[in-house]
């Protein structure tokens, strides 16, 4: 039996699957990541993005923030692919009860799961931060340098950048998820990112299930390790 057969078995004998994913099931949508070898981190700007992706830039050089997340952070473009669409086809049927995602584009929505924790937030909403109103995500594409409220406050996107703690209702929802969860799948990270890879330790299922391209810390526990595009893997079950 197969990678692909052993995981289609564990789908189809499973109640309740939770999947944990990252920049790699994006990628194939064409969204670039930030950590491999042409992605954004590797690129050349004023500042490294690391930098510019911070609380504290936002607040001190707003204007320059925007001009690289304008750039580089809005990919309203891309479309869900296979993995995306096959999550939401799970959930439909019962079988999947939660996406938790590192992703910020939206895409799991717009293939149309409907339980999606966003545990860095979503470049869609973009909130006031005087009044707190919310705005799209054209709002910002069609204003220029620092975008302003009707009020006149400065309009920040709801994701959530370093220096930042994560939503605490997200995390709780996530975490009760993954806890409550036969299966836990866990796709397209490297498992880098804290505190949001450290969530995964509360799964106490049956199956856990990894799929990545290269290796990850959690490699030695899993149940079912496939190193393949996650698009692929998924168009296959």
């Amino acid at each position: 039996m197969d990678n692909i057969e052993k995981l289609s078995e564990i789908v189809q004998n499973s109640h309740s699957i939770v999947f944990f994913g990252g920049a790699g099931v994006s990628t194939e949508s064409g969204i670039p990541d930030f950590r491999s070898v042409d992605g954004l981190y590797s690129q050349q700007w004023d500042y490294p993005p690391e930098t510019i992706l911070s609380h504290s830039f936002f607040v001190e050089k707003t204007e320059e923030f925007y001009r690289f997340y304008r750039a580089k952070m809005l990919c309203l473009d891309a479309k869900p692919n296979a993995a995306h669409l096959k999550l939401a086809e799970l959930e439909k049927q019962g079988k999947l009860s939660a996406v938790v995602t590192q992703n910020i584009d939206g895409l799991h929505q717009a293939a149309g799961s409907k339980t999606v924790y966003e545990l860095h937030g979503s470049v869609l909403r973009n909130y006031c931060t005087k009044c707190g109103k919310f705005h799209d995500v054209q709002y910002i594409v069609k204003s220029e340098g620092v975008p302003k409220c009707e009020c006149g406050g400065i309009i920040k996107p709801d994701v959530v950048l370093y220096e930042e703690s994560l939503d605490n209702d997200t995390v709780n929802g996530a975490v009760q998820a993954i806890a409550s969860a036969d299966t836990l799948i866990i796709g397209g990270t490297s498992l880098n990112v804290y505190p949001a890879a450290g969530l995964i330790r509360y799964f106490k299922g049956k199956d856990l299930v990894i799929i990545n391209m290269s290796p990850t810390q959690m490699d030695k526990n899993a149940d079912l390790l496939v190193c393949d595009r996650i698009g692929e893997v998924f168009s296959r079950i």
